[in-house]
């Protein structure tokens, strides 16, 4: 196996680095599409992530990579297996990291059933795909936009639903498919149609560095890992565990990081200024700001969480208003922000006013 080149050692792209972080905390969030030119890091930090996800723990000889403790997630094996031989033992396993090739075809991803065998001898045989592989792993996509359009969709459903369910002449298998999607292209080969756009829960644009030490700092770290990686990679080990552990303890929490109504009003004021369409930013922001609070060992979001995490969730869903189509300011944003939440806290205050009044009104009646 090649060496990997270490994800803290990676030279700026800070806001590239915090999406794959949120989605390494919460897989649920739905993945993140990074759109950049060439040698900007892109497969580099796709790589470098998967390396510094801790071990999970699969039920023993599953080809999918079933979780022993939540058996409601199970494969069709290992529920029959379960009901007939009782509970399921566990090991332990790396991470996996699934490369999708661009000339993969749907069997291919989903997986195939043989209907040979179901017609012959009555027997169910079910060929493991992509999404098998990929299950609690990690599952990058190297130039999406480039992949037909029909197999991206199949790989953001699954990633959506969690679940891939194959179903031939009413032969039906299912197994769990949650992994960590991410997406890179560059956009001068071509852009993704606005519907796959919009089902990537995050999207960062990037660029090379424009200050000279920072290119110099690349050059450097990358001569010195090409003539001893071994080396390099027991020089960042620290910091590389430091992130691991970092990750490890944010999933651990990230469920219980509260959220009050002023938060969801004030992410659902901002969205609807920027006349977003649909509800899937709302939940993406929300999902994303709890991640951010639980990787920063917090258990409530703050504003922000909430900022950072809308940087990230809005660039490729607004084309209209004061943002372009590829990026959104950070100063704009954060201003926007305040509007909203300052919004929300107004409307909560003039709901108060009626009622405030209401309980004077008696105790002056009362006086009199």
């Amino acid at each position: 196996m090649p060496d990997i080149y270490p994800f803290a050692a990676i030279v700026g792209q800070e806001r590239m680095k915090r999406a794959l972080l949120l989605n390494a905390v919460n897989p649920r969030i739905g993945g993140v599409l990074i759109r950049g030119e060439r040698g900007t890091a892109k497969s580099t930090a796709a790589r470098a992530l998967a390396a510094l996800l801790p071990d999970v723990e699969v039920v023993a000889d599953c080809r999918f990579g079933c979780d022993p403790r939540q058996p409601t997630q199970w494969c069709t094996e290992c529920c029959e297996n379960a009901s007939a031989n009782g509970p399921l033992p566990g090991i332990m396993r790396p991470t996996s990291f699934i490369d999708l090739p661009v000339s993969a075809t749907e069997d291919r991803v989903v997986g195939t059933l043989d209907i040979e065998q179901a017609i012959q001898r009555g027997e169910r045989h079910f060929e493991p795909g992509v999404l098998a592989a990929a299950n609690r792993g990690l599952l990058y996509i190297d130039e999406v936009n480039l992949l037909d359009d029909h197999v991206v969709d199949l790989l953001l459903d699954s990633a959506a639903m969690g679940v891939n369910v194959v179903e031939r002449e009413g032969i039906s298998f299912n197994h769990p498919a949650r992994f960590i999607l991410v997406g890179t292209m560059n956009p001068e080969e071509g852009d993704l149609r606005p519907q796959l756009l919009d089902r990537f829960a995050l999207a960062v644009d990037i660029r090379g560095l424009g200050d000279s030490a920072d290119r110099v700092a690349i050059m450097e770290r990358i001569l010195e890992f090409e003539s001893d990686s071994t080396g390099f990679g027991e020089k960042w080990l620290p910091e590389v565990r430091a992130i691991s552990t970092e990750i490890t303890r944010a999933r651990a929490i990230v469920d219980a990081v509260t959220y009050s109504r002023p938060d969801l009003e004030t992410i659902a004021v901002l969205t609807t200024s920027l006349r977003v369409d649909g509800h899937r930013a709302d939940l993406v922001i929300l999902r994303a700001a709890r991640a951010h609070a639980a990787l920063r060992a917090r258990t409530a979001i703050s504003d922000r969480d909430i900022l950072l995490a809308a940087q990230l969730a809005l660039p490729h869903r607004i084309r209209k208003g004061p943002f372009d189509s590829t990026g959104l300011e950070f100063e704009e944003l954060e201003s926007r922000l305040e509007q909203a939440r300052s919004d929300v806290q107004g409307a909560a205050s003039a709901e108060r006013q009626p009622e405030e009044r209401e309980t004077r009104e008696p105790e002056k009646k009362k006086r009199t």
